[in-house]
């Protein structure tokens, strides 16, 4: 890892406690997101940060996701969720919001499923039970990256990869915890650490006007908008996330 900061994963509830004196940064991955997902963050921001990369594979409700991420960690934090890390992110907020420092929400919304979003995930969940777990993430990545990016061989053979990583179980797992997820609209009033809302400009599958309803919700709320990007900003535009979560991180 680039500079001094120290980087680790959650494994089960041990604690983690931060070697260095330096704020810890707790980062939660999306579906079939893995740290890779948060490669960029753990170099980039080890220089300010003591990073750990949350495990949201083994659990299969939102209330075990976040209670697994305050047991890993000792203490306070600031939290950082992508997509199903966002809601993973509310539901530590409800939980435990005095030991949240700050709070960054990545290409998320904060409401409950759809009929249309829960219809299609059971239908990536038929297509995984029947034996076709990898033609999953294919059937995803034009929701996921920018369509410009789609030619980005090193890229989509990276989030394939990703993907892979995660596996069947995991996958089935956290479609079952996203789809009985609550609306977390009401309890985003009661959010009062400095809080970072990011957005590609181009993400089709949680798209800006979701973010510009979160920062409206919460009080205080700074809104950035990444132009030239999709879904999974942190892997496409990890320069431009970078500068917006160490601006969180040190004001």
């Amino acid at each position: 890892m680039a500079g001094e900061g120290r980087y680790t994963g959650i494994q089960g509830t041990e604690q983690v406690v931060a070697m260095t004196g330096k704020p810890k940064l707790v980062l939660v991955p999306g579906l079939l997101c893995s740290d890779t997902l948060w490669t960029a963050q753990t170099e980039g921001l080890a220089d300010i940060a003591d990073i750990i990369v949350a495990d949201i594979t083994r659990d299969d409700t939102m209330d075990g996701m976040a209670q697994r991420i305050l047991d890993g960690v000792n203490g306070s934090f600031s939290l950082a969720g992508l997509s199903m890390g966002g809601y993973v992110a509310f539901e530590v907020m409800r939980r435990a919001p005095r030991r949240v420092d700050r709070l960054a929400l990545l290409d998320t919304g904060a409401r409950a499923d759809t009929l249309e979003q829960t219809t299609r995930r059971r239908d990536l969940i038929e297509l995984a039970d029947q034996g076709e777990f990898k033609a999953v993430s294919p059937k995803l990545l034009p929701l996921l990256i920018h369509l410009d990016r789609l030619s980005d061989a090193a890229l989509v053979a990276e989030i394939l990869a990703m993907a892979d990583s995660v596996g069947k179980d995991a996958f089935l797992r956290q479609q079952n915890a996203i789809m009985r997820r609550a609306d977390s609209r009401p309890g985003l009033s009661a959010i009062e650490c400095p809080t970072l809302v990011v957005c590609g400009r181009e993400d089709v599958l949680t798209p800006p006007d979701l973010s510009v309803e979160i920062a409206g919700l919460i009080s205080g709320a700074e809104l950035v908008l990444v132009e030239d990007c999709g879904h999974l900003s942190t892997m496409e535009c990890p320069e431009e996330i970078n500068e917006a979560l160490r601006k969180w991180m040190t004001r």
